[in-house]
């Protein structure tokens, strides 16, 4: 993970690649399920995945999507449009389901 975390008016926030290796600006990440290695090309797959660990759909606002799982406090939320998905959402993923998936460089 390259970046810099910044906080700013109460939020925290990733800058991705600032003062990175040369050539990493504007690489794209992408979000892997890796038991089967699959890259995740949309909220549908993403549920799917998700659904198998035991993480549900929660009530949430027009614009997030939710997940939560019974068994712990943590909530996962993602913008509504898959295009606004960004490596932020997808790290926020891997920490709450370690070793199932990971983030790479598309």
């Amino acid at each position: 993970m390259s970046g810099v975390w910044v906080f700013k008016n109460g939020v925290v926030r990733l800058v991705e690649n600032v003062g990175g290796e040369q050539g990493a600006v504007g690489r794209r990440k992408v979000l892997v399920h890796v038991p089967t290695s699959e890259v995740i090309t949309s909220y549908d797959v993403l549920e799917e995945k998700l659904a198998g660990l035991g993480w549900e759909r929660y009530p949430s606002t027009p614009d997030l999507i939710q997940f939560h799982k019974r068994s712990s406090v943590h909530l996962i939320s993602v913008p509504t449009d898959f295009s606004k998905f960004r490596s932020v959402h997808m790290y926020d993923i891997v920490v709450k389901s370690r070793n199932i998936f990971e983030v790479r460089d598309a």
